[in-house]
């Protein structure tokens, strides 16, 4: 059996990167959430743009274009809330600011594979998206996106 793993050295987004991350993510899970789309599906999309280095992209049936990876909000905060309010399990001893941490270590770790074929992170185009979409097509019922470079 041969390893498919790809081989580079996983580099750590900087504080900068991270701090702006956190404040798009924040931004938009609170939209979602304001706006009342906050649902049982609801998820947090990403793609990434690497400078000089070619991506192929899947699609959904429909043709819409898939992620490059996602998060499940729900597993975080509650559905159907016009506000961000997490999971129960976070709700414990007042400790709400571990369901960022928990949520941000994923998506950083996620973002990091897809960042770690080049040694700097300049230039990086990083796309994110939070909605709902219909199932299988892959269309959009509702999003709040943001587009941002990574320095």
């Amino acid at each position: 059996m041969r390893d498919h793993t790809p081989d580079f050295k996983m580099h750590e987004l900087s504080d900068g990167n991270k701090a702006l991350i956190r404040q798009t993510v924040q931004q938009l899970l609170e939209k979602l959430a304001s706006d009342g789309k906050l649902v049982a599906d609801s998820l947090l999309e990403f793609w990434v743009e690497v400078p000089g280095l070619p991506h192929s992209r899947g699609t959904f049936r429909g043709g819409f274009l898939m992620p490059d990876s996602f998060i499940y909000i729900t597993d975080y905060f509650l559905a159907g809330e016009s506000y961000l309010k997490p999971l129960p399990a976070y709700a414990d001893g007042g400790e709400s600011e571990k369901v960022w941490e928990d949520l941000l270590d994923e998506l950083f770790y996620q973002i990091e594979i897809f960042t770690s074929s080049v040694p700097e992170s300049r230039g990086i185009t990083l796309e994110l998206w939070a909605g709902n979409r219909l199932r299988p097509e892959g269309e959009w019922i509702y999003a709040v996106d943001r587009k941002i470079e990574l320095v």
